[in-house]
């Protein structure tokens, strides 16, 4: 898949970042470059078209659901190319009326994500989108907000998946990363 290669060849390693003895692969310079931003919400789309798509009971994506903060610079635009709604997950507090919320544990402690709870009917189906997935507390707890409002997860999708930690098998629906990393 030359998209692929072309993709990881934009990403930029930072070593050491944000602590001593991890390589944060940043995603900015996909960005920052519109072909390789267009390459990235094509790779995505063309992926829930021809796999993702097979797996819904009603043949379609209902909603795109974004994680605080990068799955908001993705989810928007694969939602209109898919005719999804976009739903976001924020951090507890930051979204208006009334929310369902789900706790998850960080390195350093518990936090808490929300959703509208209005955003999501029963029985619709969706897909989550984020940069990345490292240890999966946040995505996990994503998904439990779909399910509390009847939705259903169809698939998560990442940029970059941090395969050495295994949060894959910590999800309710199957794994789509484009950048595998044993680092």
């Amino acid at each position: 898949m030359a998209d692929v290669e072309y993709l990881k060849k934009q990403l930029t390693a930072h070593p050491d970042f944000p602590k001593k003895g991890i390589v944060f692969l940043d995603i900015f310079p996909i960005l920052r470059n519109p072909i390789s931003f267009e390459t990235l919400i094509t790779h995505f789309v063309h992926h829930i078209t021809s796999h993702t798509l097979a797996t819904s009971p009603s043949g379609r994506v209902d909603v795109v659901v974004g994680l605080d903060a990068r799955g908001f610079l993705l989810g928007p635009i694969i939602a209109l190319r898919l005719g999804a709604a976009f739903v976001p997950v924020r951090k507890q507090g930051k979204l208006p009326g009334r929310c369902v919320s789900a706790s998850y544990e960080k390195e350093y402690g518990i936090d808490s994500f929300e959703m509208q709870a209005d955003a999501i009917t029963p029985g619709q189906v969706v897909v989550i989108v984020d940069d990345l997935i490292a240890t999966g507390g946040s995505a996990k707890a994503a998904g439990e907000l779909v399910a509390k409002q009847g939705g259903k997860t169809l698939e998560y999708l990442f940029i970059i998946e941090l395969m050495f930690l295994k949060a894959a098998s910590k999800l309710d629906a199957p794994v789509y990363s484009i950048v595998q990393s044993d680092d």
